[in-house]
């Protein structure tokens, strides 16, 4: 059974969707601004987030671009701001999909179950590191950058998940060779900064934001 996150500071919509998704045989916990809600998201495993982009303490946007760093829970918006720019935005950010209030009731039932069909596929075909727009899809070591695959050698699939594993954490190039390798470091090797350059270009053909920087004298961490 999945348990769904409610974030919505409007208490009646928030009501009558916690009514809806428990009476659907799903498990409900709600939220009432961004703050709280984004804990939660964090701190537990939830099948599914439905997000108000309106909130106290938190704007959805927010919510979105932070969890993403961490987690790939799938979040479907619910908001009144009905604009192509919004939606666009929102599912680059990384949404599911977007609903717009007033909303129809069986609209969003519908929405919630062909994105947990979606998920739950995913899941079953195993493990799945997630950093922004990235998901690394562990048991067939395959990586994907805004839905498209990223072609990579041995060394630069090793490379990626070593960082999304680690995010916050800078590697020195002797970090990385010795942890992706299991050999020795060598003082004039160069074989770190080539794979990184190769992994940038590769990242680079599908978008033009970054995603790894360089720590001058230290080495190299993903970009938060």
């Amino acid at each position: 059974m999945s348990k769904i996150l409610i974030v919505e500071d409007d208490k009646e919509i928030n009501a009558l969707l916690s009514n809806v998704v428990q009476s659907n045989d799903y498990r409900a916990d709600t939220s009432f601004d961004g703050f709280s809600g984004l804990q939660m998201a964090l701190e537990k495993d939830y099948g599914l987030i439905l997000l108000d982009l309106m909130l106290p303490y938190k704007t959805g946007e927010e919510f979105i671009r932070q969890l993403r760093v961490k987690k790939n829970t799938p979040v479907i918006i619910l908001s009144a701001k009905d604009t192509t720019y919004n939606k666009i935005e929102l599912l680059r950010l990384g949404a599911d999909d977007y609903i717009t209030k007033p909303f129809d009731i069986d609209e969003v039932l519908l929405r919630m179950e062909a994105v947990l069909r979606r998920t739950e596929h995913l899941n079953a075909n195993g493990s799945v590191l997630a950093y922004r727009d990235i998901r690394v899809y562990l048991d067939s070591k395959r990586i994907f950058l805004k839905n498209m695959e990223l072609e990579c050698t041995a060394m630069e699939y090793a490379i990626l998940e070593l960082l999304l594993r680690n995010p916050t954490k800078i590697f020195s190039k002797r970090n990385l060779f010795e942890s992706v390798t299991g050999e020795d470091y060598m003082v004039d090797e160069n074989t770190i900064n080539v794979h990184i350059s190769n992994i940038r270009k590769k990242l680079k053909n599908i978008t033009s934001e970054q995603y790894i920087e360089t720590v001058y004298g230290m080495g190299y961490r993903l970009i938060t």
